[in-house]
């Protein structure tokens, strides 16, 4: 859309577009969560209606809004029943068409902001109008969110509290969540956003993610779940009393459960229990300017996103024979339209059987951020990066003791 500004109304036009740019459903209101103090309110999602059901589409899964419509980033629709949460405001059920001082809101304009791991929006000002009398037509004013954020406001303690740590990093919100009692972690995690709340399981042990997550209905359950890092997940999984694990993957996209059950299948302390399966893959015909647009993603991890595994087809794991590896560095060397084929590295790999130990040790060997994971005939199946390494070989108390120390 033209200009810094993005009207509600406008939004609440459009169409719901799927990854390659197919009408799916038309979006219907726009989800927003207050700030921290002095911060604006954020957008979390979009209400849409697909296949006559009401459904929640989170705004990371947005990769694009522009006036073709809210086009998503990948194939996946969640086409559960939306359900407003605590906390949350729906633009225009809640907060369009409420009076505001002998003034009614007559629209919100969000502005696109870039966050820490993905691109999103927030509320930036408030259209108020005010009813003409004798003829006279209706007047109306722009106004700073800020100037009326008592429309934003929390509507529990625990949802301010969940606005002040939206914008900590993960490792930071683990800390103060830890500081708390059992049955207000749990009322917190109620009212944090899904991928924030994933975000903080990944920095937790896993009894303690268990603890946490108790009191949360499956439906909820499930969207926080598929927020997380396969790996993470797979290990959280590992944890849970058989019964429970069996509901939650039957209750997964049958993809996405099929990956968790084979990162399952590996024995714990092995190569094949650490990696993930969740990388960039691509052909050796694909060029340099295909591998920097998969790059910049940016809901790639870091470490995942510092290199590209070039395979043959499939691609997707596991792969077809597994050619090597082009890193970054060489990528911004390249001309656009240079071929991969013509830039591989061909690395060593390791097997899924390896210790976790033998990992580390591999990695330190060859200076790698991560290693791809073959099968003896060759086949990527996925990759583990050093920072998971790292959370595997320092002791199971490192975060809280490091926690401990800084606040000494």
């Amino acid at each position: 859309m033209a200009g810094d500004l993005i009207y509600a109304f406008r939004i609440m036009r459009l169409p719901l577009l799927d990854a390659g740019g197919a009408a799916i459903g038309r979006i219907d209101d726009i989800v927003v969560v207050p700030g921290r103090s002095g911060v604006a309110p954020r957008v979390t999602g979009f209400v849409a209606t697909s296949q006559r059901r009401r459904i929640f589409v989170n705004a990371n899964r947005i990769g694009a809004l522009d006036t073709e419509g809210a086009r998503l980033r990948s194939w996946d629709v969640d086409l559960n029943p939306f359900k407003p949460r605590d906390g949350e405001h729906l633009l225009s059920a809640d907060i369009i068409d409420t009076r505001v001082a002998g003034e009614v809101v007559s629209d919100v304009a969000l502005r696109p902001t870039i966050g820490v791991r993905e691109n999103g929006w927030e509320v930036a000002k408030v259209r108020l109008t005010r009813k003409g009398v004798l003829g006279r037509r209706a007047s109306y004013r722009l106004v700073e969110w800020n100037e009326v954020s008592g429309l934003f406001a929390a509507t529990t303690e625990m949802a301010a509290e969940a606005a002040r740590l939206r914008d900590l990093h993960p490792s930071d919100v683990a800390g103060v969540v830890r500081s708390l009692p059992l049955s207000q972690r749990q009322l917190l995690a109620k009212e944090m956003d899904d991928d924030r709340l994933a975000d903080l399981l990944e920095e937790l042990p896993e009894n303690e993610q268990l603890a946490l997550i108790a009191n949360l209905d499956l439906d909820r359950l499930i969207d926080v779940l598929e927020e997380m890092e396969f790996d993470d997940l797979a290990d959280l999984l590992a944890e849970m009393p058989a019964q429970k694990r069996t509901e939650v993957l039957e209750a997964m996209d049958d993809e996405d459960a099929d990956v968790v059950r084979s990162l399952l299948s590996y024995a714990p302390g092995t190569a094949g229990a650490l990696m993930t399966p969740d990388i960039i893959i691509m052909g050796a015909n694909a060029t340099v300017a295909e591998a920097l647009a998969q790059v910049r993603d940016p809901d790639w991890l870091v470490s995942i996103a510092s290199q590209v595994y070039v395979v043959q087809p499939p691609f997707k794991a596991p792969t077809g024979s597994y050619l090597g590896v082009v890193h970054i560095q060489r990528l911004l060397r390249e001309p656009p339209g240079t071929e991969l084929g013509r830039c591989v590295s061909k690395e060593p790999t390791v097997t899924p059987n390896l210790s976790d130990r033998e990992v580390a040790e591999f990695l330190a060997s060859y200076n790698l951020l991560a290693v791809g994971v073959c099968d003896t005939a060759g086949h990527l199946l996925g990759a583990i990066t050093v920072d998971d390494v790292l959370d595997r070989m320092l002791p199971a108390d490192w975060r809280q003791r490091r926690r401990q120390a800084a606040q000494s």
